[in-house]
């Protein structure tokens, strides 16, 4: 008998969905805002044209609600996930990329004004960002391979899943 696919809760692969299409179009948009208008350790080899600012924020305000949900969805009801040093490590750097972020000031940037402490945080989330999220995936392959890392694109969802079920298995 074929082992039992994973299955993960309909609620978790929903807001999970979520942050796999959000934190990408957060990361890309800020690398050409970095490159745009920062670029002291790296550029883009032409500068993009558009108001990148103004994308990138529009992604963290999509993101910002999203990532809260998520997060109370992990320290609820995902909150044996969370032992897991890699997970808890991407959700703590989405959470101090998305905290950071709100505390920005658009015009920093526009008028060079590079050296705010919270930018400073906020590129350090971004790099983080880019760690434990790769962190994240080489875990969940190494632990389950591509049938775990496939159980969170799945769309069945089963009579008795239900939000505020506990997943205890």
């Amino acid at each position: 008998m074929p082992p039992r696919a994973p299955y993960q809760p309909a609620l978790l692969r929903l807001l999970h969905g979520a942050m796999v299409v959000l934190v990408p179009l957060a990361f890309i948009s800020g690398a050409v805002v970095f490159s745009n208008h920062d670029g002291r350790w790296w550029q883009l080899p032409l500068p993009l044209p558009g108001d990148w600012i103004d994308i990138h924020g529009t992604v963290g305000v999509i993101l910002w609600p999203l990532a809260l949900l998520f997060a109370v969805y992990a320290f609820s009801m995902g909150r044996a996930r969370l032992r897991r040093a890699a997970n808890s490590a991407a959700l703590s750097a989405l959470l101090l990329a998305v905290g950071s972020g709100k505390l920005m000031q658009e015009e920093w940037l526009r008028n060079g004004q590079l050296d705010q402490p919270i930018y400073h945080l906020h590129l350090l989330a971004w790099l983080m960002i880019a760690a434990m999220v790769t962190w994240h995936i080489g875990s969940v392959v190494s632990r389950g391979g591509l049938r775990l890392a496939a159980s969170m694109f799945q769309l069945t969802i089963r009579d008795d899943d239900r939000p505020w079920r506990l997943n205890k298995r």
